[in-house]
């Protein structure tokens, strides 16, 4: 195979991320597909998980934290009896208890303190940094780690079903909620632990009901040619969140917040971040509206200075 050409290449691919490849894997294999110079994900998904991985190419990377600090929810298979190294399927056994007969009550009963804002302990197997390093990579080596509990947001946890030692949940939850950690945190509190055995992200917002697109999918429009492929790009404008509010500028105004000017703006309450866009109602990229009614540049899209 030749050496793959890379290009600009703009928008937000909303993949259906298989199991066993970690989230950089798959973001790599989807930009060479594409030949996209420039791209990141959005949160990372567990090498066992499945489902939505929103990844970002060129201008689409300067809005990916906002994807990343974005609720999200989550269908998981949880086994009790067995606790493991990772929290997961995929770690290794570290005890086994036996599991009392259980019933929706007690399992539901059990949930609940897990609900609202909880203290959390993130897994030791994690992205997360200590010291500059990632937790992960510790632990691999076998150092002793202390991860500090962290505060969490769980909006919803539904018991989908319950099947002996096994139970499905559907988890609605705020950024850096570990679902791992619920497993196991579960598994506690029923007195014989627990760990995932199946995770699939079902929607990150603002996409609360993807079109994803599977790996297998993007390399049979691989071979229809690279339209195909770019048809399944979004917009960059369709990761901003609908929350954020939006503001319109003039081709004067627009030219100058693009060369970086801060404009005088009356009418409109003051935010930390805003949607700017065009008369046309294209995004030109995020911009803080302060108190005193001055609109600053946030983070502008390459097409803001072209105004």
């Amino acid at each position: 195979m030749g050496r793959t050409i890379f290009r600009p290449l703009d928008g937000i691919l909303l993949l259906d991320k298989p199991a066993g490849l970690s989230s950089n894997q798959a973001l790599q294999d989807v930009r060479r597909l594409f030949r996209a110079e420039k791209g990141g994900h959005t949160g990372a998904l567990d090498p066992l998980a499945t489902g939505l991985l929103p990844l970002c190419f060129g201008e689409a990377t300067k809005i990916a934290g906002l994807l990343l600090g974005g609720r999200k929810a989550y269908e998981a298979e949880v086994v009790l009896g067995l606790t493991t190294d990772t929290d997961d399927a995929d770690g290794l056994p570290l005890r086994e208890r036996p599991v009392t007969a259980l019933d929706r009550a007690t399992i539901e009963a059990a949930l609940q303190p897990f609900l609202g804002r909880i203290r959390q302990r993130p897994p030791i197997y994690s992205a997360l940094k200590q010291g500059g390093e990632p937790l992960y990579a510790k632990a691999r080596r076998g150092e002793v780690i202390e991860v500090p509990e962290r505060e969490v947001e769980v909006d919803a946890i539904e018991l989908l079903s319950l099947d002996g030692p096994r139970l499905r949940l559907a988890v609605t939850c705020g950024s850096g909620t570990y679902i791992r950690s619920l497993a196991r945190d579960l598994g506690e509190v029923l007195g014989c632990g627990g760990h995932i055995a199946a995770l699939r992200r079902t929607w990150v917002e603002p996409f609360r009901s993807p079109d994803m697109a599977t790996m297998d999918q993007l390399q049979q429009l691989a071979m229809a040619g690279e339209a195909a492929l770019e048809a399944r790009l979004l917009p960059v404008e369709a990761g901003l969140l609908s929350h954020f509010p939006a503001l319109a500028l003039d081709p004067d105004q627009a030219r100058r917040l693009g060369q970086g000017q801060v404009l005088p703006i009356t009418g409109m309450a003051p935010a930390e971040t805003i949607n700017i866009t065009d008369l046309n109602g294209r995004s030109l990229g995020l911009g803080e509206l302060r108190e005193d009614g001055s609109l600053r540049p946030k983070r502008l899209f390459r097409w803001a200075s072209a105004q």
